[in-house]
């Protein structure tokens, strides 16, 4: 069983910055695709993010690209989430996920069988 716990959340004013991290248990961490979803009040969850095990380049939806970057840090069993220039537009709950081992990222929720407990995002105008 994985577990993730996400840490990093909080309120921030709009241009402003802030870190995402997820920690996670277990030992196959190095082989297993994470991704980052967010869901805002009264809105389903949307993806924002995704890192392949395998390196390459990781997935961004449209909206974040060029503001936000994934990353991970296999050494430690984590995987973060940098966000710059955030806009009002960004206020959610970020919940980080993971697939099964030796799996693909992908942008689809359901793919994701581990979920974190999420962490408030509050951006203010």
């Amino acid at each position: 069983q994985v577990q993730l716990v996400e840490s990093g959340g909080g309120l921030v004013q709009a241009g402003g910055s802030l870190r995402l991290s997820c920690a996670t248990s277990g030992r196959t961490f190095s082989t297993t695709p994470m991704g980052w979803f967010r869901q805002a009040p009264g809105k389903e969850r949307e993806f924002v993010a995704a890192i392949n095990w395998t390196g390459g380049r990781p997935n961004y939806a449209e909206h974040v690209k060029g503001r936000f970057t994934i990353s991970r840090d296999n050494a430690k069993n984590t995987v973060n989430l940098q966000m710059n220039s955030l806009t009002p537009d960004d206020t959610a709950v970020y919940y980080c996920a993971a697939r099964n081992p030796f799996t693909t990222a992908t942008m689809t929720s359901g793919d994701y069988s581990y979920w974190g407990q999420g962490t408030q995002v509050t951006v203010s105008s």
